[in-house]
């Protein structure tokens, strides 16, 4: 899981898709943080992605660092606890002008179920499951 983190965080963004109805949708995202042995991202509960997670929560994950490339499919999970947003906070100080951990707004989901692979044209995938 360390290894999927430190690769989202090398690439800064990341792409999470969702489904809204049967419409596929993509934006970038930022935000990863490991929280009690879980890998988590951050989103604000207004959001479209966050309704969209919530009537389906299976989502994808991709980036590209320039020679190798992430997908994460996995089932995000709302952790509504302070101290979860509150460590994500913590990890993105910038985030805290917009979000805090007792706001109605923010988000704070983990990955379950995770499968990662990373790959690249010069060899085998790695697979990691968390």
């Amino acid at each position: 899981m360390q290894e999927v983190l430190d690769f989202l965080k090398k690439c800064q963004t990341y792409y999470l898709a969702t489904l809204d109805g049967d419409q596929p949708r993509v934006r970038p995202f930022g935000t990863a943080n490991i929280f009690e042995g879980k890998l988590y991202i951050q989103t604000g509960k207004v959001k479209d992605v966050a309704k969209q997670i919530m009537a389906n929560p299976k989502i994808e994950i991709c980036a590209f660092n320039g020679q190798e490339w992430i997908r994460i499919q996995a089932v995000a999970v709302a952790d509504e606890r302070v101290e979860a947003k509150q460590s994500m906070l913590d990890s993105y100080p910038s985030l805290q002008s917009r979000y805090s951990a007792t706001d109605d707004n923010t988000l704070v989901l983990y990955l379950q179920d995770a499968v990662a692979t990373i790959a690249s044209f010069a060899g085998e995938p790695k697979v990691i499951k968390f």
